[in-house]
């Protein structure tokens, strides 16, 4: 993830398939995941102040909290912490993704945050460290912090970057309902049906839509109970043109459409927005790292 000045963008996180591979005896689930990010993304902006505070717009901004319990100030403190400093900055939040979307914002917020203030502040703090700190915060706060295409093991604390991933574009929509993860995780059957590791290295959007239709999203059935409206949004995301794949990212209620290029991506999103004023849509490209 990289900062322009005292601006560092916080990508949508996407999970193109998800596995759970079981429950642990302390209640946590083990997964498997294949993770990319989105163009698409909030903004961290951090400047010099005489005490730590916190603002945020954008249109997602309606109803976070602006005090410790946001996971953006979290992050400032556990920095200073760690510096031994005190944490002292003016951090502005503006928040264009959804709110408890299936899409990682809260924790690309609080990557974001780390990596701003290390630059604001110039602490000799190192990128393991950093991922430390970032763990301590939440087991999807480490990954945010790069955007290159992740494998995600263990309970989401493993990390490891995937093969080469073809360029493509992903459209996402979704349709105005915010899904609690705990409750997703809580309303999953336990039923473990084997995983599928990643090993592919695909070279076109065709055959990683192949290869993804092997694999599932083990937390969607339990999602669309919650939420039946993510049934709508996926038949209508594959019915579009030139989407090769269909799927729910995350817990919900994000969903996505795999396309070959950001035209194709670009062109069903007028499409669907047309028909369907109250869903959230848009269009990114990928980010990808070679």
């Amino acid at each position: 993830m990289a900062g322009n000045g005292r601006q560092w963008p916080a990508r949508a996180k996407i999970n193109l398939y998800l596995h759970v591979n079981g429950r642990r005896a302390d209640g946590y689930h083990c997964l498997d995941s294949l993770i990319v990010f989105a163009s698409l993304a909030d903004t961290i902006t951090v400047e010099a102040s005489d005490d730590l505070t916190l603002t945020i717009d954008g249109p997602f901004a309606a109803g976070l909290p602006v005090d410790q319990t946001n996971l953006v100030l979290q992050a400032a403190e556990s920095l200073a912490r760690a510096a031994g400093i005190q944490a002292r900055a003016r951090i502005k939040l503006h928040k264009v993704l959804p709110v408890a979307a299936g899409l990682g914002g809260g924790s690309a917020d609080a990557a974001a945050t780390l990596l701003a203030l290390r630059a604001l502040w110039q602490l000799p703090i190192d990128d393991a460290t950093l991922h430390t700190l970032a763990a301590r915060l939440g087991a999807d706060v480490p990954v945010c912090l790069t955007t290159r295409p992740s494998l995600i093991g263990g309970v989401g604390h493993e990390v490891q970057w995937a093969p080469l991933l073809p360029r493509f574009a992903l459209l996402l929509v979704n349709p105005g309902q915010a899904v609690s993860t705990a409750a997703v995780f809580k309303a999953l059957q336990n039923t473990f049906p084997p995983s599928r590791p990643w090993q592919e290295s695909t070279g076109q959007a065709a055959a990683l839509a192949q290869a993804l239709a092997q694999r599932r999203n083990d937390l969607e059935p339990a999602a669309r109970r919650l939420a039946p409206a993510i049934g709508d949004v996926i038949e209508a995301v594959a019915a579009l043109p030139h989407c090769r794949l269909a799927r729910m990212s995350g817990s919900g209620a994000t969903c996505f459409g795999l396309f070959d290029n950001l035209a194709h991506a670009e062109a069903a999103a007028g499409e669907l927005a047309a028909a369907r004023a109250d869903w959230w849509v848009q269009a990114s490209a990928i980010e990808r790292l070679d």
